[in-house]
């Protein structure tokens, strides 16, 4: 699977992530201090992991700021991004369970080695569900994001 994968620095988890993606098979496309071409900035760095996403370079992403709350704001500004800051493992595979979750956002400072397996452990193993209630719900994303026609 191909993953895009962005960071605002190269400190706590960041260039773990991208190893941890290598070792379960996965390709990851890096973006922001972990691409030297690039501008390092959460917003900048972000938003191009989630364009990735929604326009098919890749097939999920992973965001990363120090909070993790900036990175998770700027990926979901981008339409068909339902980026998720999770913590630990159950929040993960909740929001992949129920909200159909496509990026991932992780804190920099706040996840530990440890919890970043546990995280990718529960993200990757969980699918969206199936259920009628939970699809309605993520449908209705899709409405909030275009622009009211009346306005």
């Amino acid at each position: 699977m191909r993953i895009s994968v962005a960071a605002d620095e190269r400190t706590g988890i960041a260039e773990a992530v991208v190893e941890e993606l290598r070792r379960r098979g996965h390709e990851p496309i890096v973006h922001g201090a972990l691409n030297e071409a690039e501008r390092d900035d959460w917003a900048w760095a972000s938003e191009a992991a989630a364009r990735d996403v929604a326009e098919g370079r890749a097939d999920q992403g992973i965001v990363c700021c120090w909070t993790g709350t900036g990175a998770s704001i700027a990926a979901n500004k981008v339409t068909g991004v339902r980026a998720a800051l999770c913590g630990d493992g159950p929040t993960a595979a909740g929001a992949r369970r129920w909200n159909d979750a496509n990026v991932l956002a992780l804190s920099l400072r706040a996840t530990a080695a440890a919890e970043l397996t546990e995280i990718l452990d529960a993200w990757f193993s969980e699918q969206p569900s199936a259920d009628d209630d939970d699809r309605a719900n993520v449908s209705h994303l899709r409405e909030i994001e275009r622009p009211d026609p009346a306005a």
